[in-house]
């Protein structure tokens, strides 16, 4: 099986990471796309992530009964901080069944000379790239790479946390249950 991994901290999942990887798994040859929960990302301070098993349920209620998408805490098992290369080799040692493809934004490919074993993960796996705005995408990296015109929306994990910490609504940007798990639990409110 030809599977899709997202990789991100999903804090929270919102409606605009479910359009991308519905997007993959319908008009790619990606048999399933797994969230890829990060528990800490090198780029990001640790202290500003809700904790990794409230992200992964967040991420769980979102996709619950979409057979093509799942979530994945594969993260949670390997050294900290997560890096993308070390993953897809546990993965790749773990499930020899699969074939495993990085999706990713554009803005991600730009930065990604700054990830490690970058050479390694560049020639060693496809990178299916949907393009985000101000963020073209010059090819010089070859067949590697399959550029994907997904639909977008102007929606961040930053908006509806600044949104929950003033009292907003964040109802429409984020899925129904992961809306009421986080107004129950109280995420994201300090």
């Amino acid at each position: 099986m030809k599977i899709g991994l997202y990789f991100g901290s999903f804090n929270p999942v919102h409606v605009g990471h479910l359009i991308i990887a519905s997007f993959v798994a319908d008009n790619t040859d990606v048999d399933q796309v797994w969230f890829v929960v990060s528990p800490q990302n090198p780029l990001k301070k640790p202290n500003s992530l809700l904790n990794e098993y409230h992200r992964l349920h967040l991420v769980q209620q979102a996709i619950e009964k979409d057979k093509r998408l799942k979530a994945s805490k594969i993260e949670f098992v390997l050294p900290r901080p997560s890096y993308t290369i070390d993953t897809l080799t546990y993965l790749n040692e773990k499930y020899l069944e699969h074939e495993f493809i990085v999706i990713m934004g554009s803005d991600s490919l730009k930065n990604i000379s700054k990830w490690k074993n970058c050479e390694t993960l560049l020639q060693n796996y496809s990178l299916y790239v949907y393009l985000r705005p101000g963020f073209a995408i010059n090819n010089t990296f070859g067949e590697k790479i399959k550029v994907l015109k997904a639909p977008l929306l102007e929606i961040s994990s930053t908006l509806i946390r600044e949104l929950i910490k003033r009292g907003k609504s964040i109802k429409y940007l984020v899925p129904e249950l992961v809306e009421e798990e986080i107004e129950k639990s109280g995420y994201y409110k300090v």
